[in-house]
């Protein structure tokens, strides 16, 4: 199957061809009293291309939440940069949305507040605010809960409600961890065909850590497989599969198989 085994040095783009580059980030925490440093993440390299769905996946400990921390400038790099657009990035930027596992919804705004929460410090006018909001709540299916406030609302109804507040800023990339963590599977797996649709039609690029590795498949063009202790990337896989893919086809579970092989390789 093309491309299943993907490009062993994570086939990088140039950093200025890219629209998000990793180029060498190490993560080293300094211990207390006897504990000593510990190395999190090690000569991490991947890029993410202009308009392209890349997820990260690895085993327990392999740094995933560290990195998307740093690439969401959150967290500073002990080495290495992180490039968004060929600028490297120093710190939080509206060129970035983030999603989170848990909402983060400010229960005492309604949905439509939540959406256009971002948008009060934009330099557009109220109508122009007010329409981008309700292109957003268009977008995720939420028009008629513009009203409500979060605590009527279900866990995927909310999570759209991140994933809408996160793109009516009009950012670069959107990162996303373990955004669709909390839901049961029916919601997850509806959530996951709704992004998919909100990524083509927006033509994001999008960086998605998840645990999951068919939800990886699902979802991405690319999946970067992290190796643990410490972090760094054991591989790239290229999911040569149109979508929208079937998890019962003899294609995808051969790809959910080969990372599965990847994560479990050890050191």
């Amino acid at each position: 199957m093309a491309g299943v085994n993907g490009d062993a040095d994570g086939a990088p783009l140039s950093p200025a061809a890219a629209s998000v580059a990793l180029d060498g980030v190490g993560k080293t925490y300094s211990g207390d009293g006897d504990g000593g440093s510990v190395r999190a993440l090690d000569d991490v390299s991947f890029s993410v291309a202009d308009g392209e769905f890349v997820c990260l996946v690895g085993p327990s400990g392999c740094g995933k939440t560290t990195l998307f921390r740093i690439v969401a400038g959150l967290t500073e790099a002990t080495d290495g940069r992180v490039l968004l657009d060929g600028t490297e990035v120093t710190g939080p930027t509206t060129d970035m949305g983030v999603v989170f596992q848990e909402y983060h919804l400010f229960p005492w705004l309604t949905v439509a507040e939540n959406v256009g929460f971002g948008l009060e410090r934009s330099d557009r006018s109220p109508d122009e605010r007010e329409a981008r909001v309700e292109e957003m709540l268009d977008l995720v299916g939420l028009t008629e809960f513009r009203d409500a406030y979060p605590k009527s609302l279900s866990g995927g109804m909310k999570q759209r409600v991140a994933i809408a507040r996160s793109l009516a800023v009009d950012p670069d990339l959107l990162l996303m961890d373990e955004p669709f963590g909390a839901v049961d599977a029916q919601t997850r797996e509806m959530l996951q065909r709704e992004l998919l649709d909100v990524w083509a039609s927006t033509g994001k690029t999008v960086l998605f850590v998840t645990h999951d590795v068919a939800e990886a498949v699902t979802l991405a063009d690319r999946v970067v497989v992290m190796a643990a202790e410490p972090g760094r990337v054991r591989e790239v896989v290229d999911v040569d599969v149109e979508r929208p893919r079937e998890r019962g086809d003899a294609a995808f579970a051969e790809y959910v198989g080969r990372v599965r092989e990847l994560i479990g390789a050890g050191p």
